[in-house]
């Protein structure tokens, strides 16, 4: 396999070469596959790529707990209305991507926001 990267993954330290199998759906195959074998080659034990692995998936889990509960706030209202009130109406995969406390919210915006149109339609 030739090891067209920049930087090549030979000259990386440990440390990245780790962090390189500890997350290989990040990475594209063949550069997991040259990291793990540098790791071999420089004879690291195997338990720090295990260990690598299973800090990765902290950290996914982590950054996915934070996503579910992120929310919208008045500040989000207050400094960016345009924005906010566009991702509130158009934006349809929120549950998807995690945001599951901002779907929700949602959810409630638009019922409230029918209402509201459905009102003034009606008083004119």
């Amino acid at each position: 396999m030739t090891d067209d990267f920049k930087p090549p993954i030979k000259t990386r330290t440990t440390k990245e070469l780790l962090a390189i199998t500890g997350a290989p759906k990040k990475w594209n195959e063949r550069a997991y596959q040259l990291a793990v074998a540098e790791l071999y080659s420089r004879k690291v034990d195997f338990k720090l790529i295990d260990q690598a692995k299973y800090i990765e998936k902290k950290k996914e889990n982590f950054e996915a707990l934070k996503r579910a509960k992120e929310s919208y706030s008045i500040s989000d209202f207050v400094f960016n209305l345009g924005g906010t009130l566009i991702e509130l109406i158009f934006s349809w995969n929120l549950e998807e991507e995690g945001y599951l406390r901002k779907a929700e919210q949602q959810k409630k915006f638009r019922i409230v926001l029918f209402f509201l149109i459905a009102s003034v339609l009606l008083l004119i």
